[in-house]
């Protein structure tokens, strides 16, 4: 017998096609007020979920007493109470790699945009402004040849590294639990504490996982210890970043611009400062959002949940050792 998927995320046709070939689909369009109560009923049968954007939390997984496998279409898994499905002996499914390079690209388009303040520019091109050669209130910064700070050097990490280094021969500086051979060989990356990259590093990068321990990793204390004439790129997760700090210091100068993918809480509201700060680019959330890549990472997402739903945890699994 086939077993029960609930599918809460809209995939391409010919994914959606794989998947009820394994299994019986009962699908969501994404979850709101008006469908909760029969998303919360579907989990009942359910053996396998997949999508993303839901809270699962202890008492949601109650709610699914038979559920052995969730695959979200993500590489991060804020969402989802490790704990919890582990404790219940549900594996936990990711989607890293296919997303590495995509997102890389936004991380380092922050970094030129920023410097070069090209979206507050352009604006005041649409605007009517450009009416003579530009003088130097218009200027933006170097990046080549800089210094870049990247905080955690995992694959994204990696691949912003190598963008910085090969294509803009910036120097490397990077903040890891454990060292990178292959970045310090390769990229002449150089691993050190986190005052130290925050004191040298012209652009600072995060792409740190959440974890308590990361949770506003950039707060008060962090943003002064950073150049007058430094940038915060933030490509990780919002909750790394303490969003009234970062606030304080762009009003006061501390640092001089950020350029931001994620926040505290998305979508930003509109009433945020943020909005209002020139030395600031705010993006929706769009590190991986290619036609190409959130179509891998729909795909990767239905191998996982197929694979867990034949045992099969091998690969992108986030807890192997509490499957049964």
């Amino acid at each position: 017998m086939q077993p029960n998927v609930v599918l809460y995320r809209n995939i391409p046709d010919d994914l959606l096609a794989l998947l009820e070939q394994h299994c019986r689909v009962t699908f969501f369009d994404g979850i709101n007020a008006d469908n909760r109560a029969a998303f919360t009923q579907a989990l009942a049968e359910a053996e396998g979920v997949i999508g993303v954007g839901v809270k699962f939390t202890d008492e949601l997984l109650a709610a699914a007493p038979r559920l052995k496998a969730a695959s979200t279409i993500s590489v991060g898994y804020d969402d989802f109470d490790v704990a919890a499905l582990t404790a219940r002996h549900i594996a936990l499914m990711h989607t890293p790699g296919v997303l590495t390079e995509t997102t890389a690209d936004t991380i380092f388009t922050l970094v030129l945009c920023i410097a070069r303040r090209i979206t507050e520019l352009a604006d005041n091109v649409k605007k009517g402004q450009w009416q003579a050669s530009i003088g130097p209130d218009w200027y933006g910064s170097n990046v080549h040849g800089k210094t870049i700070g990247i905080l955690g050097m995992g694959r994204i990490g990696y691949a912003v590294a190598r963008r910085a280094r090969l294509g803009f021969n910036m120097n490397v500086l990077y903040y890891n639990r454990s060292a990178k051979p292959e970045a310090e060989l390769t990229l002449h990356a150089r691993r050190c504490a986190l005052d130290e990259l925050l004191a040298e590093a012209d652009f600072v990068c995060n792409v740190l996982p959440l974890t308590p321990e990361t949770r506003h990793i950039i707060n008060h204390e962090t943003l002064a210890k950073m150049k007058p004439s430094a940038f915060l790129v933030n490509g990780g997760r919002g909750a790394s970043v303490d969003e009234a700090a970062l606030i304080d210091a762009l009003k006061s100068g501390v640092i001089k611009g950020a350029g931001l993918d994620v926040f505290e809480k998305e979508p930003l509201p509109v009433t945020s400062e943020l909005l209002s700060l020139p030395n600031v680019i705010a993006l929706p959330h769009i590190g991986s959002a290619t036609h190409e890549t959130r179509y891998e990472m729909s795909k990767l997402a239905v191998l996982n949940l197929l694979a867990a739903l034949k045992g099969d945890v091998s690969k992108n699994c986030v807890n192997p050792t509490a499957f049964r």
